[in-house]
């Protein structure tokens, strides 16, 4: 199994080929769901023991599972936050997996954490964090919250002369779900705040909040670009309330923050320069395959104090230097995975990264004009960054539901309904640069019939 073989040339051969077509394919299909009936029927059982060879295996693959999986860049998956990776950054993730790389320590590591540093580094400068800031890069938004409210509530729990009976975090009615979730995994308590007329949280209400509660609020948790409508909270007047109280600030960026790379629509995220940790994800809107989240804390060493892990057999790690990436967040063993995010930004330097996001943000507000002057439309939130939140007049539920499964089956748009004030609703989140104006026009006229 570990020899090589004339067998595993010949799989070498497919799965690199089978890697080149997918990056080179245009347009993308869209894929369709299937049962597990119907999947079994056509693939069996694989797990044997004797194997079934990698021919068989990748045959079935390129036959049948992938076609089963929806393929996320397509240019209509316009639900939930779609991906875009870049060829180059698809490419490198092979080269990632060949390597064996373990990313957890500088030792074992150090080329590709430097690597990783630099993007870090980049995006920390893109929020105007300072010098000293650093992280690392964890699998997704919810383990980067849950790792920046865990040293959150560390560093609050060194300032208090005593620990309040449950922590709590402050945070927006429109914050991401995973907020939430990682507070019960810390068996913590939320205190959700309304928004404004336009969907944010701001700076007066936390300072009342805080006023209340800030002897146990361990972080305010702020959102550069909510998962539903894309809004920004008042960064700003959120960053004043927390200095005030000395209270960390967190802000969740995974979707939004990638706009930060854009000067058209760096200014949308003033206040983000105060943030004690932030968190974007390069396989949403900054064009990395999954999965990759970079988390970067202000003060590394209020993260490293929570997360470190302290046994014999690593102690040795820490006389090669005291950068290793498993202290910033709850990991040990990790895959070096902001490599392809870093190799793209080398192969096409930053200034494309600004155009792509700028291209998106255009599509944004042609969709948004073309809903306003649809007749069966509605636009229901003035899109912020490239989410754009509109009803279909005169449907229900169900009717939501049928349009959807109908061009989800026929392969024509993965458009999926959310919600907007208790209403059904849909939403585009635009993110790959590939999609057109005329990919929209075709839905939008779509729309026009139920099924």
């Amino acid at each position: 199994m570990h020899e090589h073989s004339r067998e595993l040339d010949a799989i070498e051969d497919s799965v690199l080929g089978f890697a080149r077509r997918r990056t080179q394919l245009d347009p993308v299909p869209l894929g369709a769901p299937r049962t597990r009936e119907e999947l079994y029927a056509d693939c069996g059982e694989t797990i044997t023991e004797e194997g079934i060879g990698g021919v068989e295996a990748m045959r079935l693959f390129t036959d049948v599972l992938d076609p089963a999986s929806l393929s996320v860049d397509y240019t209509r998956y316009l639900s939930f936050v779609p991906a875009a990776p870049t060829e180059a950054s698809v490419l490198f993730d092979l080269v990632v997996g060949a390597s064996s790389i373990y990313g957890g320590s500088w030792i074992e590591g150090a080329g590709a954490v430097f690597a990783e540093n630099q993007a870090l580094r980049w995006v920390a400068d893109l929020a105007g964090l300072p010098a000293q800031a650093g992280g690392v890069f964890v699998p997704g938004g919810t383990m980067g919250n849950l790792s920046a409210m865990v040293a959150a509530r560390d560093s609050a729990a060194k300032k208090h002369s005593g620990v309040p009976q449950r922590w709590a975090f402050v945070t927006s009615a429109q914050s991401h779900s995973s907020v939430a979730a990682m507070a019960r995994v810390m068996d913590a308590d939320v205190i959700a705040v309304d928004t404004d007329s336009s969907f944010k949280l701001t700076g007066d209400a936390v300072a009342e909040v805080l006023q209340e509660h800030g002897h146990r609020v361990a972080a305010v948790v702020a959102t550069s670009g909510t998962t539903n409508l894309g809004v920004i909270d008042d960064l700003v007047g959120i960053s004043a309330a927390c200095r005030e109280h000395d209270v960390w600030m967190h802000v969740d960026g995974a979707y939004g923050g990638a706009a930060l790379a854009s000067p058209k629509t760096r200014p949308l995220f003033d206040g983000i320069e105060h943030a004690d940790s932030f968190i974007v994800d390069p396989h949403k809107w900054l064009f990395a395959p999954f999965d990759c989240c970079a988390l970067l804390y202000r003060n590394p060493d209020a993260a490293r104090d929570a997360h470190a892990q302290h046994a014999d057999y690593l102690t040795w790690l820490d006389e090669w230097g005291d950068w290793n990436p498993s202290d910033f967040a709850v990991h040990l063993t990790r895959r070096a995975r902001g490599l392809p995010f870093w190799f793209s930004l080398a192969v096409h330097g930053t200034k494309a990264y600004a155009d792509a996001i700028d291209v998106t943000m255009d599509l944004s507000r042609y969709a948004a004009r073309q809903i306003e002057a649809a007749d069966h439309l509605e636009l229901l939130v003035d899109p912020v960054l490239s989410i754009v939140v509109f009803a279909r007049k005169g449907w229900n539920d169900e009717q939501y539901r049928t349009w959807s499964e109908c061009v989800m089956r026929e392969g024509s748009a993965f458009v999926v309904p959310s919600r907007h004030l208790g209403e059904a609703c849909y939403r585009f989140c635009f993110v790959n640069p590939r999609t057109t104006e005329q990919d929209i026009d075709a839905i939008i006229e779509r729309m026009m019939s139920e099924t």
